[in-house]
């Protein structure tokens, strides 16, 4: 068995009336970066949480490298924490933060300037042992939190938001180094998240959670071409959803009314009844006004065009009455469409998802 492995078996939180974590079921090989995903209430932070020792479950198994830890206090794990405020100590400095676990630990000085200084190389820190962790920014305090994480070895760091205080560009900048690191260190990473890009971004795999329920676990590639519920279609990068009805499949493809225009969807299945189409903006096409017609198209008007820097945001209504978002690359060249402009809308087939329209829908917060 792989160190760092993590093995999490119906475990369940109740906290009175409200059950936070709901009989979840999740493997984590070791090594891997593993994000929980979900919004405010889903129970990621609770997961993680008992995973660490800070709360017990109510029921089930956390099995740590084989061994069940549910009932182990926090510190006779093989884990280690980053929070979101990182907890420095104020009054120490870089050096002395860092070493506070190996000085607890009772290790010998020699060792621990050691340890200490190549902790800091690795997180870009060397040079910075006698800064007071006032004097640092928002990203270094962050380096020195996984710094002082990292130094004691654990089989498994747990990341609850740890870039959530960052601003945008320094946020950006730090998810690369901290997959970077990951991979260097070879710890396996439980990362939890409600910032979709993060997930994306650094995932080797991740879960979707709603509710209390893990909705799908993929890679992130995966998760986002591929949702298998509305919620994570919805939820997981920007979507369009149209209510439709499903006939069923045909010729490898699901067939679909909406209002009066039938659409083929290669992702579906025999799905029948009520249900919710799925693509994604940057797999809509607009063609000019009075292009033959084909499968999968319907006129549309352009509503509202948005200039978003790396993109060009289109919304388009369309016959069938929904207001969709189209998102193009911006290439430099000058926008080709304006309010007003009538257009043909075209959904490919291989770009549409068909969902049970029952399926996924988001719950109430736990």
């Amino acid at each position: 068995m792989a160190r760092g492995e993590i093995d999490l078996v119906d475990l369940r939180k109740e906290f009175a009336e409200v059950t936070a974590v709901d009989g979840i079921d999740l493997q984590v090989p070791g090594g891997e970066f593993f994000s929980l995903l979900g919004p405010s209430g889903c129970g990621k932070t609770t997961t993680l949480r008992m995973i660490a020792g800070f709360e017990q479950p109510t029921s089930g198994q956390i099995l740590l490298d084989g061994s069940d830890v549910a009932y182990t206090p926090p510190h006779h794990r093989n884990v280690n924490t980053v929070f979101q405020n990182y907890a420095l100590f104020p009054h120490l400095n870089v050096f002395d933060n860092v070493a506070f676990g190996l000085r607890r630990a009772k290790r010998p000085k020699d060792e621990i300037k050691t340890r200490v200084g190549r902790a800091l190389e690795l997180v870009q820190l060397g040079g910075f042992e006698k800064r007071k962790s006032s004097q640092l920014s928002g990203g270094q305090q962050q380096r020195v939190a996984l710094a002082r994480a990292l130094i004691l070895n654990p089989a498994v760091l747990l990341l609850d938001e740890p870039l959530g205080a960052l601003d945008a560009k320094l946020r950006k900048a730090l998810q690369i180094e901290l997959k970077a690191l990951q991979q260097e260190v070879g710890v396996t990473f439980l990362y939890v998240t409600h910032d979709q890009e993060e997930a994306l971004t650094m995932s080797d795999r991740l879960a979707v959670m709603n509710g209390g329920h893990i909705e799908q676990i993929g890679a992130p590639q995966d998760v986002y071409e591929d949702p298998t519920t509305v919620f994570v279609a919805d939820f997981l990068g920007v979507s369009n959803l149209m209510d439709a009805h499903a006939k069923g499949a045909r010729n490898g493809a699901c067939l679909v009314d909406v209002q009066s225009y039938e659409l083929e969807a290669r992702a579906g299945g025999d799905v029948t009844g009520p249900a919710k189409i799925v693509i994604r903006p940057e797999r809509i096409e607009l063609e000019p006004h009075g292009s033959p017609p084909g499968p999968n198209r319907f006129p549309g008007m352009v509503e509202r065009v948005v200039y978003v820097g790396s993109g060009i945001q289109v919304i388009v209504r369309a016959a069938t009455g929904e207001a969709l978002q189209a998102l193009f690359q911006n290439t430099g060249k000058p926008i080709q469409y304006e309010q007003g402009t009538p257009v043909q809308i075209h959904l490919p087939a291989e770009a549409l998802r068909v969902l049970p329209a029952d399926i996924g829908e988001p719950a109430k917060d736990a």
